[in-house]
């Protein structure tokens, strides 16, 4: 008996068209980096033009279409999409705000307060030794940890490198030097109860937090009260990991952990593009 090893479908290729959620401006912006960054190299001559591949790079990073797909639909080799991604990642990246300017600019603008989270972002699980480091206990999940900083208004100012799942959001703040920074241009932030501790020894706490319920003794009424006040004012910082998150392929991470540090500084660069529209 003979086998069919052959495609159900045939191998017809067949392309179709998808909606990218995204403003004009960004793809302009894309684009216009692209076409420096190729003067700046002396590239002359690539299979698409600097739009077509700006839209082809924000359609991964937006929709998470995946490499081979838009490879096949634009004519060019996966390996060519990859290219295009990564370079446009630096690109992006190289022009998100360092934390010491975020801080100095809400100086300038006269903020006393700005608020501090952390969030994880997926990966992919790793094999052998390497899959304990990114598995966080917390979320029982395998990513990598981020810092953020936004302002009272919740508009993301600033994004740590990454660091693996293990770390608490504690270790990971005190590897940015958060609380020298802060009295450095005499900022205030606002934090969960994920930093309890954090800047406990100072007189004047540059990072303020709630109250933790101790074993086997309830929180006063008092405390209760600050406790809801600080959640109320922290509330902001969820919306800009949200509005970070609605690209997609941060869903889970699937590109190498060293690219994930690029990666998130290069859409918090699309989101200020999005928010500035």
């Amino acid at each position: 008996m003979k086998k069919n090893t052959s495609p159900a479908g045939g191998d017809i290729s067949l392309v179709y068209s998808v909606r990218l959620p995204l403003s004009s401006q960004a793809v302009n912006h894309v684009a216009g980096l692209i076409r420096v960054h190729r003067r700046q190299i002396r590239s002359r001559w690539r299979t698409l033009n600097d739009g077509q591949i700006a839209v082809i790079v924000l359609a991964h990073l937006r929709n998470d279409e995946r490499l081979a797909d838009l490879a096949g639909g634009n004519a060019v080799s996966a390996s060519t999409v990859r290219r295009w991604v990564l370079e446009v990642i630096g690109l992006l990246a190289a022009r998100s705000p360092r934390l010491d300017r975020a801080l100095a600019k809400v100086a300038k603008d006269s903020g006393c307060v700005v608020l501090l989270d952390g969030t994880l972002i997926r990966t992919r699980r790793r094999t052998g030794q390497a899959n304990r480091k990114n598995y966080s206990g917390k979320h029982k999940a395998h990513g990598l940890l981020f810092l953020a900083l936004t302002d009272a208004k919740g508009r993301l100012l600033w994004i740590s490198s990454a660091r693996r799942g293990t770390c608490s959001e504690i270790t990971a703040a005190r590897y940015e030097k958060l609380c020298a920074r802060l009295r450095e241009f005499q900022l205030g932030a606002v934090a969960d109860l994920g930093f309890v501790g954090l800047d406990d020894g100072e007189e004047q706490p540059a990072v303020i937090t709630g109250f933790k319920a101790s074993a086997g003794k309830r929180l006063s009424s008092p405390k209760k009260v600050v406790n809801r006040l600080i959640s109320s004012l922290r509330a902001p910082v969820e919306h800009g990991f949200a509005s970070l998150k609605t690209f997609r392929i941060l869903t889970k991470v699937r590109m190498h952990p060293r690219h994930a540090t690029a990666l998130v500084r290069a859409l918090l660069v699309l989101t200020h593009q999005q928010v500035a529209r």
